[in-house]
């Protein structure tokens, strides 16, 4: 039950974050990157957004495929482009529509959720080439004292980086990558993990802070095999 002091804090914080915003999933491009090889060939990237990933990407690929469902966050994705980035933006629904692939490397950020766990980890990772990496930072539902417990250890973290990222002064608009519509996770870290571990052999999924997860797994170098 939430009690007006919680109440009045929770308010409180929603107007910094609001006066302050700063990109969670940007976040983890870093660490992303330093995942993959210096250079490789195709790229896929699942629920793509406003593009940043698909921009950073395209530093290393010969060619990124960035899929979005939503029209008007492609739109400024396609806008922050270089017409000369080996970006190619397209309209699809994950859930259905995927391209066959093989992608020497697939990610897939803050989108999992908005999709089936099972299946979709089953498609990508029958897309991916031999050797290829598949990359997911994930939203996760809060279950249990290990997630509550990293979900306070992140609050004061949170502020003193919106604090940080604005230099201390409110920001005039949001990132764009923070427009796009969202849902809340349904699924624990421990049904992510788990599924993970089936679905991918030898994934080692980790928690992270910010609400956040991330699971890296690749695929033999040879004999693999494509189901679809």
């Amino acid at each position: 039950m939430t009690t007006p002091r919680t109440a009045r804090l929770l308010a409180a914080l929603h107007r910094f974050h609001a006066a302050h915003p700063w990109d969670h999933n940007a976040h983890y491009h870093p660490w992303l990157l330093r995942q993959l090889p210096r250079r490789f060939g195709t790229a896929l990237d699942v629920g793509c957004g406003s593009g940043e990933l698909a921009r950073l990407l395209a530093g290393r690929a010969r060619e990124v495929h960035a899929l979005d469902s939503d029209t008007e966050i492609l739109a400024r994705a396609r806008e922050s482009t270089p017409a000369t980035a080996p970006v190619v933006y397209r309209l699809a629904d994950a859930r259905r529509q995927l391209p066959d692939g093989p992608y020497d490397v697939i990610t897939c950020v803050a989108a999992l959720h908005h999709l089936p766990l099972a299946e979709t980890l089953t498609r990508l990772k029958d897309r991916l080439a031999p050797g290829g990496a598949l990359v997911v930072v994930g939203c996760a539902r809060a279950s249990g004292p290990l997630d509550h417990a990293l979900g306070l250890a992140a609050v004061p973290l949170n502020l003193l980086m919106g604090w940080a990222k604005n230099r201390g002064r409110p920001s005039p608009r949001r990132p764009a990558s923070m427009t796009a519509p969202t849902r809340p996770p349904r699924e624990t870290y421990a049904d992510i993990s788990r599924t993970a571990r089936r679905v991918l052999p030898g994934t080692r999924p980790r928690r992270r802070l910010f609400w956040r997860y991330t699971l890296v797994w690749r695929a033999p170098a040879t004999g693999a095999r494509r189901s679809g």
